[in-house]
């Protein structure tokens, strides 16, 4: 206090000191009641009381869990009645030791705990037995098959084949890209088309005809709907035969040099075969009335296809044997004349 005092009689020479001290003391005095005063703590607000705590901490004690689902399951337990229908993967109702995912340091990981086991679609509600319980189920409401409609002529009655897939797909769509391709197959021969309306027709589908099987394929992938991929292919198959039954004006101008490929019954080989088949009676072929017999037959199929096909070994040697059946001669004949 002293120094505090001389420090002010140096800068402050002039006022008064006795009244300086008083107030310095009174200051101290204040601060000091200040320090010695206690305390008070925040008090917080609490609305629940002691009562109500506890019971609440005896509520919010876990109950054991009880033990899965699966150590509790009989060996001769019926399937559908655990899984009945479609549904993510449940690790506690499957008694199977599934794995799913990657591990670098071990095994992959079990099915408790398992995301990636919820992730994908699964199939333990298509199980064969309950497969054979749905069919049972469903018998009642399906109808006898009907009498006369066996399997050799099936393809008489439904000459249409129409194929889809329908996929399980997970992802954020449930449309598959592939799920709207359709494929639609129909026999030519159920076509019912003449020559004319055969040929022109097998010009329009190209490629699209198997000469093996005779079935005409259309596929359609253009449209984002599986049932605007039917419609349309329905459409084409519609158009394809309309379209082929129609004969333009020019088709009537047409002359054998025109043909793409070699007519037998247009052609100067029939009357030159007939000819000799009637030999020595010169009768005049009667193109309405002709008798196709077997030789002659051979001998059709012989001469189209080593013009159609082309010279090999197989239609010269098929051309030969016509035409010598087709002359009167028998094979040890022919083979006698090709060693001399």
């Amino acid at each position: 206090m002293a120094l505090i005092i001389k420090v002010f009689e140096r800068n402050f020479p002039r006022r008064n000191h006795s009244e300086l001290c008083l107030k310095l003391i009174s200051c101290r005095t204040f601060s000091q009641a200040a320090e010695a005063e206690p305390k008070e703590e925040f008090r917080v607000l609490d609305l629940v009381s002691k009562g109500a705590k506890r019971i609440m901490s005896r509520r919010l004690k876990k109950a054991a869990a009880n033990p899965p689902r699966t150590n509790l399951m009989p060996v001769d337990q019926d399937w559908s009645n655990v899984w009945p229908g479609p549904r993510s993967f449940h690790p506690a109702s499957v008694p199977l030791p599934v794995r799913q995912g990657y591990n670098q340091k071990g095994p992959p990981p079990g099915k408790f705990a398992n995301a990636e086991l919820m992730k994908i679609p699964n199939f333990l509600h298509l199980t064969p037995p309950a497969i054979k319980k749905h069919c049972e189920a469903l018998k009642k409401f399906c109808t006898p098959w009907p009498e006369g409609l066996e399997e050799h002529n099936y393809n008489d009655h439904f000459p249409l084949e129409v194929i889809s897939t329908d996929y399980c797909y997970s992802s954020p769509s449930i449309r598959h890209p592939l799920a709207r391709i359709v494929s639609l197959k129909v026999k030519l021969d159920s076509l019912k088309l003449d020559y004319h309306a055969k040929d022109k027709l097998l010009r329009l589908v190209g490629e699209r005809y198997n000469p093996e099987t005779g079935v005409i394929t259309l596929t359609s992938d253009r449209c984002p709907l599986k049932q605007q991929n039917y419609d349309y292919t329905l459409y084409l198959l519609t158009a394809l035969y309309h379209e082929s039954q129609k004969v333009e004006p020019w088709e009537s101008e047409k002359t054998l040099e025109d043909m793409e490929y070699y007519d037998w019954d247009k052609n100067p080989s029939r009357p030159n075969a007939l000819r000799v088949l009637n030999w020595p009676k010169n009768i005049e072929e009667d193109t309405n009335v002709v008798v196709m017999t077997p030789t002659l037959q051979q001998f059709k199929e012989a001469v189209s296809e080593l013009m159609n096909e082309g010279e090999n070994d197989q239609t010269l040697g098929k051309y030969k044997e016509a035409t010598m059946k087709l002359l009167g001669f028998s094979a040890k004949e022919s083979v006698s004349d090709s060693s001399l």
